[in-house]
């Protein structure tokens, strides 16, 4: 057995305990999670270090098969020009290249502490990957088409790439956001969803044009997918946001998970609150900063269940959910370090349902990752992360 300690120890869903003492086993299992204000400890026999401890990471959001396109993408070009680059680009590497990207970024998760991916996929290139990875994954089959015409071939795609993943448990077959999924289509993914209890996870309110696109059928992504012209000019606009206007199509969903909510508005928030209790709210900071240079308003979020992605390095310098709670941190400073290593941690395990990850508690795995370089218990730029398990 191994006990380690450190200046504090945050379990991830509860407050963290100053000098607390972790005893866990060769297979990372946790056997004891000692309070010194509690329990008799003799601290001879304990390894202690400086800084915090906390449960390895969940990282909810991230898209593996773009590893690819790390620094190849202009930054602030807004979502539509984001999507033209990656369109342009995407034909330009060979398969050995792809390979070798997604190795390192997923060596540069291992490293940055994270046991957990939820994983954005189009395709199969990933799934060797995670068959053998240190990392688990949920898998996302992303599927899009907003031309109704071609929804059963958008659906039919996916299901082969569902029906090829090697633990259909740990897939879901997915839509790809809010504006780039037709009627008909949406149909076909909530009928698959209510049969197999999937889990759903949906870029929402990315960008402004998306919002304007349902509530006056026009804007930028609009007139990019050239949506007049694939209804036959028949889009009836809402009236309302983006948020409302989509899920709203969707009925029985097991839990869903809204990514980025860069434009999410109180009213979005509420309304999510009367459509379903199990919705989740996932932000990746830095890549709206490299995308859109803008983040949500995190003070309207405070209530939320809300967890925290990385999204892919075709949008962001590295994978690090370390780098992503700064961010936030320094954007809204009253969000405290507790309530973010929960969304960190605790929220995103709940959410993808790794029932021993998340938390350091009795009989789980969470795996334990060490924050050294604080300001007592306050993250500064020099911050970092230290895998200890």
């Amino acid at each position: 057995m191994r006990k380690i300690s450190a200046n504090y120890v945050f379990p991830g869903n509860s407050s963290p305990i100053k000098n607390g003492v972790i005893i866990f086993d060769k297979e990372g299992t946790i056997h004891d999670f000692l309070n010194p204000e509690i329990d008799e400890i003799n601290f001879e026999k304990v390894e202690i270090f400086e800084g915090i401890i906390c449960p390895g990471f969940i990282n909810t959001h991230c898209h593996l098969e773009l590893s690819y396109l790390k620094g190849k993408i202009a930054e602030g070009t807004e979502l539509p020009g984001f999507v033209k680059d990656i369109i342009s680009l995407r034909n330009n590497f060979s398969d050995e290249e792809r390979f070798n990207a997604m190795t390192l970024a997923e060596q540069e998760m291992i490293n940055n502490g994270i046991v957990a991916v939820g994983d954005i996929s189009n395709g199969d290139s990933t799934f060797d990957h995670k068959e053998k990875s240190k990392i688990s994954y949920h898998t996302f089959i992303e599927v899009f088409g907003s031309d109704p015409k071609i929804a059963n071939a958008a659906f039919k795609h996916s299901e082969s790439v569902y029906n090829s993943y090697f633990n259909k448990k740990r897939a879901s077959i997915t839509p790809h956001a809010t504006y780039s999924v037709s009627d008909n289509l949406v149909k076909l993914i909530n009928t698959h969803a209510i049969k197999n209890n999937s889990l759903i996870s949906i870029h929402n309110q990315e960008t402004a044009s998306e919002n304007s696109f349902f509530r006056e059928g026009k804007g930028a992504m609009f007139d990019f997918l050239d949506i007049a012209n694939k209804t036959d000019n028949q889009f009836i606009p809402t009236g309302k946001n983006a948020l409302p206007s989509f899920l709203g199509k969707y009925t029985n969903l097991n839990k869903t998970l809204l990514v980025h909510n860069t434009f999410t508005e109180k009213e979005d928030i509420a309304w999510a609150q009367k459509y379903a209790d199990n919705i989740y709210w996932c932000f990746c900071p830095n890549a709206n900063e490299y995308i859109e240079k803008r983040q949500p308003n995190y003070s309207l979020f405070k209530n939320e269940k809300c967890t925290i992605g990385t999204d892919s390095l075709a949008s962001n310098s590295g994978l690090s959910i370390l780098d992503e709670i700064k961010t936030i941190s320094k954007k809204d400073s009253s969000i405290t370090l507790e309530t973010l290593l929960k969304w960190a941690t605790f929220n995103g395990a709940q959410y993808l349902g790794f029932d021993k990850l998340g938390s350091i508690e009795k009989g789980k795995q969470p795996g334990l990752n060490l924050i050294s370089g604080l300001d007592g218990t306050t993250l500064v730029a020099n911050s970092s992360i230290k895998r200890i398990i």
